[in-house]
């Protein structure tokens, strides 16, 4: 193998985004990570290559806007030979009832948490194909950022529940797809996550019952490793505790 395999992780500055790019540097990949705080970025990238001296590139990438997030993929395309693992880390939430839920609201979130993702998709699938065909007994991997709100509906989290359930959907379908052309993609749906997104929770949730980022981190990178016969939808990870189905 002349190129090392490399992996594109939005959302890859800090929180869950974060500790998957670092496991992937860890075991020798060369990132692309991209978000929207570009010193936050650069921070991030210049610790993975102090630490694991990987290659990694930065690209400052706003979900919202379509034109950015294409402009991310063909970033990386023109950077690396190969796209071996695409990780969609980016979200956003915000909680509120059905009935007063804003249109600006849902429209954030449909952009970021599903619009993205499938933009981003688009323009990073031919690179994945062509990675699948170099080592076709390992494939490529996607690996997408969902929710236990997807799997199991929370009140005040509807909109963000539904696009989320929406990216679970993305990856069976991607899978039904590609997966024959050695391209499959996962959801890991886990409940809540002790992150910056996760801070408002803290005054009901105390954040030692949270999962932590190492937890999703040791899910993603298990799928990694995964031959390109094994297709996995869909990864729910709950908190101990008396309730499976909840977040």
């Amino acid at each position: 193998m002349t190129n090392p395999r490399t992996a594109l992780v939005t959302g890859g500055s800090r929180g869950i985004g974060g500790a998957i790019a670092e496991r992937l540097a860890a075991e020798g990949y060369s990132l692309t990570i991209a978000a929207r705080q570009e010193a936050a970025l650069l921070d991030a990238a210049q610790r993975l290559r102090k630490v694991h001296g990987v290659e990694v590139h930065t690209v400052v990438a706003d979900m919202t806007d379509e034109d950015q997030v294409r402009a991310l993929g063909a970033a990386h395309a023109e950077r690396f030979e190969r796209l071996d693992v695409l990780v969609l880390a980016a979200g956003l939430g915000t909680a509120g009832p059905v009935a007063t839920m804003s249109k600006k609201t849902l429209e954030l979130m449909l952009n970021v948490n599903l619009r993205a993702p499938i933009a981003l998709l688009q323009e990073t699938l031919p690179q994945l194909r062509k990675s699948a065909a170099l080592e076709p007994g390992r494939g490529a991997k996607v690996i997408a950022l969902a929710s236990m709100a997807g799997v199991a509906g929370e009140a005040g989290l509807a909109a963000y529940g539904a696009t989320k359930a929406a990216l679970i959907s993305l990856c069976e379908t991607l899978s039904l797809e590609e997966s024959s052309a050695g391209v499959a993609a996962t959801a890991i749906s886990p409940g809540y996550v002790d992150t910056d997104m996760t801070a408002w929770k803290r005054s009901q949730l105390d954040q030692a019952a949270m999962l932590t980022t190492g937890d999703i981190a040791e899910m993603a990178m298990a799928i990694t490793r995964l031959s390109s016969n094994a297709v996995v939808p869909n990864i729910v990870i709950s908190r101990a505790g008396s309730e499976l189905w909840r977040a």
